[in-house]
């Protein structure tokens, strides 16, 4: 399908930089879907545009997923692999992309109803993956992310039509309040910011190590800092924190001796299939922008 066939809800990309009310619901899910998710948690979730978990898998769980994060940004074939991203300046390994695919254990998770299940409640439909990745943040400095918007670039760059997208961000490693952890502007998700500056062709080589276009100015940050203020999310390895796609969120470099990684999975409602890009010339590799809409079963 061709972005000719849909109604672009949210223009970015273009001479100047542009503010839409979002035109989607948060929650897609009716009161009575079932999931894991009680309805108080819900209902926040829609206020603020993300959910906080205490304990989403087990100490014993985290150290199956840490050896593997482990196994895979050690072994030489995955490093060379285009899925996996390096720092810019150590040549450290900074993500790889498509974990659900390479690895079987990360596979598993996916499926988890305690993972999934939650996406389906929140989305209100069956769901596929259409991004999965470890980040790896390893002491003595490792990058961060700047702020931006995911649903900026996946609607831009990946062809996604409407905000009907989730994010867990999953720890493996303790998330202090000093090692880069992620920061959101609570109720954010409400307002669609579309950024200024066209699209570079294959700007994702740049991009997945230093945000460029697609960057909101400091003009619009200000403001949206200033009315929503900032939460910082701290936890223990096996929390896990849920957020819409359209939040502004990024987080900060990683100075201290303390590494934070974490696996990230990114599902989107099968009703809600990409298509063509809304602002670039060519779409994203299908290793960060999926073009598998299968059911996760």
């Amino acid at each position: 399908m061709t972005t000719a066939d849909v109604t672009d809800l949210y223009p970015t990309r273009g001479t100047t930089e542009v503010t839409v009310p979002r035109q989607d619901p948060v929650v897609w899910g009716s009161p009575d879907t079932p999931g894991p998710i009680p309805t108080a948690d819900l209902q926040g979730y829609d206020r603020d545009g993300f959910l906080a978990i205490e304990q989403l898998i087990t100490p014993d769980e985290v150290e199956v997923y840490r050896r593997e994060l482990e196994r895979l940004v050690t072994d030489p074939a995955i490093r060379a692999d285009e899925r996996s991203i390096v720092e810019p300046k150590s040549k450290e390994i900074r993500s790889v992309f498509e974990v659900h695919r390479i690895s079987e254990v990360f596979a598993n998770l996916v499926r988890d109803e305690r993972v999934v299940g939650r996406a389906r409640q929140i989305l209100g439909s069956d769901v596929y993956v259409h991004q999965s990745r470890i980040n790896v943040k390893p002491g003595f400095g490792a990058s961060g992310f700047y702020w931006h918007s995911d649903f900026e670039t996946w609607h831009a760059e990946d062809g996604l039509p409407n905000m009907r997208t989730v994010s867990v961000s999953i720890a493996l490693t303790e998330n202090h309040d000093t090692n880069g952890g992620l920061m959101i502007m609570p109720g954010s998700h409400k307002t669609f910011l579309g950024c200024a500056g066209e699209t570079p062709k294959d700007n994702y080589k740049k991009s997945l190590q230093m945000q460029d276009a697609g960057t909101p100015s400091d003009e619009a940050l200000t403001s949206l800092a200033s009315a929503h203020g900032i939460r910082l999310f701290t936890g223990k390895a096996g929390s896990a924190t849920w957020f819409d796609c359209n939040c502004m969120h990024g987080s900060g470099d990683n100075i201290t001796p303390f590494p934070r990684s974490n696996v990230f999975i990114v599902f989107n409602s099968v009703e809600n299939k990409a298509v063509d890009p809304f602002a670039a010339p060519v779409r994203r590799p299908d290793f960060i922008g999926a073009r598998d809409f299968t059911p996760v079963r």
